[in-house]
């Protein structure tokens, strides 16, 4: 979904740096769409921070920060082990508010940004089997709604959007063995309203109009893109 947003905002005319602890992988959409890759742990602040910076310094300011990295950890609480919990937590949640307090001491200064944060439906409702994936999203759903609260007069937006079941790599990541084609269509069949799965552009075009001018009356919102699962 972040390499689908980053594809959408790159043809559009934006200047793009792709941020991802895989090297290979952010250098590889950063070369096809003409930006920049930026590689390193969004857990850890001062990378963050030296991110940004190095984004303003190349370009004079910062618009849209996207702040799509996660990562899940399959498991129930009483199953989930200290360390799967704070790396869940760390990259989920801890890095979404470095990269949101960086970007935010470039925009409140010049005036103006939009920061997209990347939700879940499992941030809203609860769902057996992902306890540390549920509770970090529901954090980002807080940050997100307290921090546009704090910034809602200097110029600067803060949105989520939260996504449902996207045909992603990580909706197969962490199972005991990787679902078929036939098993997620099961899936779908069983649990979403429109009975497929969303495709990843599907949720950047939401990303980007966030971002937007045209969503400028829209700060602290948690849009959700589930094909109407969470209105069962």
């Amino acid at each position: 979904m972040g390499a689908a947003s980053a594809q959408l905002f790159a043809s559009l005319g934006d200047h793009v740096t792709v941020v991802d602890r895989d090297g290979d992988g952010a250098t590889a959409i950063a070369e096809e769409i003409g930006g920049a890759a930026a590689v390193g742990d969004v857990s850890q602040s001062p990378f963050c921070q030296s991110t940004i910076d190095g984004v303003v310094a190349q370009h004079g300011r910062i618009d849209v920060v996207v702040n799509a990295a996660g990562v899940i950890y399959r498991g129930s609480g009483e199953h989930t082990d200290d360390a799967s919990w704070a790396r869940v937590m760390a990259v989920n949640v801890d890095g979404v508010f470095f990269m949101c307090r960086a970007a935010l001491s470039h925009m409140v200064p010049a005036g103006g940004g939009a920061i997209v944060n990347f939700g879940s439906i499992w941030g809203g409702i609860g769902s057996a089997g992902v306890a540390a994936y549920c509770a970090s999203k529901g954090a980002v759903h807080q940050l997100t709604r307290a921090m546009a609260l704090d910034h809602a007069t200097d110029g600067v937006r803060i949105n989520a959007v939260a996504p449902g079941e996207v045909d992603t790599p990580m909706l197969s990541s962490g199972r005991a063995s990787r679902p078929s084609a036939d098993d997620l269509q099961a899936l779908a069949d069983a649990t979403i309203p429109m009975k497929r799965l969303a495709q990843p552009e599907e949720i950047a075009r939401v990303v980007v109009f966030l971002a937007s001018d045209e969503a400028s009356y829209m700060t602290g919102a948690i849009v959700p893109v589930d094909a109407g699962y969470t209105a069962q």
